[in-house]
């Protein structure tokens, strides 16, 4: 065999190797997903391993039942400047990725021209050009298709992004309108408590001018009373600024939300959490950042196929009667066809440069990916403590305050029977006050955990 044909034969193996990994496909590499979320329950490291079957499959509409809260939840993903930016950027991730695929078509260019001559008076000459071209860059290497598998996979992501705004969207009206019942509900405990401040601060009067009690008792019995309507106007101005808020996330003015009441409230209680990054598959930012992975993958992918030669083919025709292509009336047609073959050979490092730039962007998306594996595994890890941390005291406030209501009832029939102080009749009340609101609060952090549950796994994807 000649030197030359194993020379030949070398090249062309050489190019076809290449072209295979430049042809690759991107396939999702190891990630660590050991230990993402702990088990709620146990105070070691062990596991949550049950079943697959989790809460992220749930629809939102059968998470949140109210039909105020899901008329309003309808009305933020209707109305909402972020979720209507985020379709947008949908609509032009779709544009993008059909120029890439048309970038497979032959382009095509028409330039008609005349002119008109008179030489020293003569008669005018007419002659005419309809010139048609075309350019058509045979990928080779892998250049535009990489690029194309780029825009496809950057689409995605887009998607991915629409679908966690959506999520936040309802977790965040749903959060607001829970706030709205959570604070409803204290208004009414204090509203109660009002009442019976009140209450004590007559008998104290009275007994004060039959009984001679010092004025003292009095007062106190005043201020105390007037320490819970403080409480309470602190409430009404927290109602005004979360329903501010809501209407915000709505895309509407700010007004006044129709709401239900926090102890008819219905949520799911039941939780099942999956293993490893199946548990994830609906999380939004989870594929959106694998996604990117992806398109960076393709974008290393087209950093090397600008080292290989790009070949490009340009036929063209002219429809003429110009005298100077040699050609009379009537017109006839000149066609013609130029195949270009470019190499690179130095770009003052531009080349290079920029595949090292690309391999970096590729780590970091690595790197980003994993994080937020991470995230989202601790994220659902919070939700499933707090919901059980909740419940579990909200069970023993619910004791507390049983007793503290006895404890209420008596210091007030012992402090007629002057076998007891006023003192320990206000600082009863205000025990009972403070138990009472925080039974609410931890009422509300229990579904507060299971809207974050919702957002943790992904249930925007439903």
């Amino acid at each position: 065999m000649k030197k030359t044909n194993i020379i030949i034969i070398g090249l062309a193996a050489l190019v076809l190797s290449s072209c295979k990994s430049l042809y690759g496909e991107y396939k999702r590499p190891n990630v660590n997903t050991r230990g993402i979320v702990r088990d709620s329950l146990s105070l070691s490291d062990t596991l949550a391993v049950t079943d697959t079957t989790s809460f992220a499959n749930v629809p939102w509409r059968q998470v949140f039942t109210d039909p105020q809260l899901q008329t309003l939840i309808e009305r933020g993903l209707a109305n909402n400047t972020d979720l209507l930016n985020a379709a947008l950027n949908v609509k032009m991730a779709e544009a993008q990725l059909k120029a890439a695929k048309l970038a497979f078509v032959p382009s095509f260019t028409f330039s008609p021209q005349g002119t008109i001559a008179s030489w020293d008076g003569n008669k005018a000459t007419k002659t005419y050009q309809l010139p048609i071209s075309a350019s058509w860059n045979v990928d080779l290497f892998g250049n535009l298709l990489s690029q194309k598998r780029s825009s496809q996979v950057a689409l995605l992501a887009t998607k991915d992004y629409q679908i966690v705004v959506k999520t936040n969207i309802i977790s965040g009206i749903a959060n607001l309108y829970y706030s709205l019942l959570m604070l409803d509900a204290q208004v009414k405990v204090v509203d109660d408590m009002a009442t019976l401040t009140k209450d004590t601060w007559e008998k104290m009067k009275f007994m004060k001018e039959m009984r001679g009690y010092r004025s003292t008792a009095v007062q106190s019995a005043e201020a105390n009373y007037y320490s819970v309507m403080a409480q309470k106007e602190d409430l009404q101005r927290q109602i005004r600024e979360s329903e501010n808020s809501l209407s915000l996330l709505l895309g509407e003015p700010a007004q006044t939300i129709a709401r239900g009441t926090l102890e008819n409230e219905s949520l799911p209680s039941q939780f099942s959490t999956g293993i490893g990054i199946q548990m994830l598959k609906n999380r939004a930012d989870v594929h959106y950042a694998e996604m990117s992975l992806a398109r960076c993958f393709y974008d290393v992918e087209t950093a090397r196929s600008r080292f290989y030669p790009s070949l490009t083919i340009s036929p063209s025709g002219v429809f003429t009667n110009s005298s100077g292509a040699g050609i009379v009336n009537p017109g006839k047609w000149l066609l013609s066809a130029v195949g270009s073959l470019v190499q690179p050979i130095f770009y003052r490092g531009q080349l290079t440069a920029g595949l090292v730039a690309a391999k970096a962007q590729y780590e970091q998306a690595y790197n980003t990916w994993q994080n937020t594996i991470l995230k989202a595994g601790s994220e659902v890890s919070n939700a499933l403590v707090l919901y059980n941390s909740s419940d579990s005291k909200s069970q023993i406030e619910a004791k507390r305050i049983e007793v503290l209501k006895q404890n209420v009832k008596d210091t007030k029939e012992l402090m007629l029977s002057s076998n007891s102080t006023y003192l320990e009749v206000i600082t009863a009340q205000q025990t009972l006050l403070n138990a009472e609101l925080s039974k609410i609060a931890d009422d509300f952090y229990k579904i507060q955990a299971v809207v974050d549950l919702y957002q943790a796994l992904g249930g925007g994807a439903k």
